[in-house]
This record gives C-alpha cells, sequence and structure tokens, in this order.
C-alpha cells in the first residue's frame, strides 16, 4: 500500500510525516490531545478524504483517540501493531512484545546500513533504546534505559530538596559548581556513557564495526556528544512508510 500520511504517538507528542515521491517530505510534531491543532494541520496539508494514514504507537490509548478522530473526518487508518506486520526477522522468543517502534527503527536501519554491517539503533525519548541489527538485517534486541527527562524527573520527585530541571541547552562541564550543575552533569553524562558502553559491548569478533542511527526528541543535543552516530530525526517514521509499502 501507499501511505499518504505515517503516524508516531509517542508518550508526549504525535509525529506526522508526510509521504512525497517515497520518502518523508515533510514532519509535524502535534499534542496528543488537540483534535482543533490535528484539523488545522489536516487542512494546511489539503490530505484528501479516504486517504491512507498508517498508525504505530507506544501508547495505544491515544492512538486510539487519534484513529477514531482520523475515521471520523474520513480517512482510513490502518493500524500497525505488531512484529508480524513487519518484513523483518527479529530473533527475539516472543517478537510482538517488543516495542513497535524499536522494530521499525530496524527497518529503517535496513534501508540504509552498508550491505554485512551491523547497526546500533538509538533512540533517545522518555526512554532509551539502544538495540542492535545484525549483519544479516535482523532485529537482535538491545537495552532500555531513562531517558534525560525521565531522570531529571525522577531526582526530583524521590529526593526532598532537589529541584526540577529541563534538559539543558548547553553540554555540562564537570565539575558541576552547583547543586543544578551537578544535576545536569550527572544525569546527561550517565545518559552518554551509558550509550557509548552499550554501543562497545555490542561489537562482535569478526565483524565489521556497526553504522550507528541516533533518532528521537533528544537526539540533536545528544548527537555532539555520540562521535560516529549519524542523526537521523525521521527514523521512525520512515521505518513505518517502508513498513507500510510491503504490504499488500
Amino acid at each position: 500500500m501507499t501511505p499518504a500520511v505515517v503516524v508516531d504517538v509517542g508518550n508526549t507528542r504525535i509525529k506526522w510525516g508526510r509521504c512525497l515521491a517515497g520518502s518523508i517530505g515533510e514532519v509535524v510534531s502535534l499534542p496528543p490531545d488537540q483534535p482543533d491543532v490535528w484539523a488545522a494541520q489536516l487542512g494546511a496539508w489539503g490530505v484528501a478524504p479516504g486517504s491512507a494514514w498508517v498508525l504505530t504507537s507506544v501508547v495505544p490509548p491515544k492512538s486510539d483517540i487519534l484513529a477514531d478522530w482520523l475515521t471520523g473526518v474520513g480517512q482510513r487508518v490502518v493500524r500497525m501493531e505488531k512484529a508480524s506486520q513487519l518484513a523483518l526477522a527479529v530473533e527475539l522468543e516472543r517478537p510482538d512484545h517488543v516495542g513497535i517502534d524499536r522494530l521499525l527503527d530496524a527497518v529503517a536501519a535496513n534501508s540504509r546500513r552498508r550491505p554485512g554491517t551491523p547497526a546500533i539503533l538509538i533512540d533517545a525519548g522518555s526512554a532509551v533504546t539502544v538495540d542492535r541489527v545484525g549483519v544479516g538485517g535482523a532485529f537482535e534486541g538491545g537495552t532500555i534505559l531513562p531517558g534525560l527527562r525521565v531522570m531529571f524527573e525522577s531526582l526530583h520527585h524521590h529526593t526532598a530538596l532537589l529541584p526540577l530541571l529541563p534538559v539543558p541547552k548547553t553540554v555540562p562541564t564537570v565539575p558541576g559548581t552547583s547543586t543544578p550543575r551537578a544535576m545536569e552533569a550527572g544525569v546527561v553524562w550517565t545518559v552518554v556513557g551509558g550509550i557509548r558502553t552499550l554501543i562497545d559491548l555490542s561489537a562482535r569478533p569478526g565483524e565489521p564495526p556497526a553504522q550507528v542511527f541516533l533518532t528521537g526528541g533528544d537526539g540533536p543535543f545528544l548527537a555532539p556528544l555520540l562521535p560516529g552516530a549519524e542523526l537521523w530525526p525521521t527514523m521512525t517514521l520512515e521505518g513505518v512508510r517502508l513498513a507500510a509499502e510491503a504490504l499488500p
């Protein structure tokens, strides 16, 4: 099938990707609970009634709301929720229990990685996932750790005096010279150090170094701290588009 729009419903935002000439031509990030904003964007893009929308989500209730709204305004909705819908080998005991966004990242990576080269997929959002695609293109699993915002929120909510901080706009230095600066340094370098270590641990003797792809809301902030990683903001949406195009 040829989708008109692909959608990734996340924990805090909904991303719409407009499909143009075999690629994601335009992306918008929208709130998860404002149909008036959705309607305005639908009108701005001029999507014709009956067009195919492919939705994927890690938050099914939010996806249900959007799907019902789209159906109500005359759009055709296809849900992409299971590994069995993808042209992707998943080397895990329970493939359909893996977050579909992680698998879609793998679909996208297989379209871009060099033949015979493994890939590491970093998706930095509310959680950070670091997954591996093998040299043959199979999804081999990975790791999940708290994202930057979740770590800042945890420090604030589970201590008596630590403030609630946003993700910093600049790279924190070490040592931190105040409590907020110490928190920023601790959170940012813990996440960066964890990702770097996981990339190193994923290497296998006799295989070429993995291509590293980075996406997610915090991807632009982390990219300069992960040398060699290719920032790919639309990776998940590209995975949705490619998986949809493989459907009959």
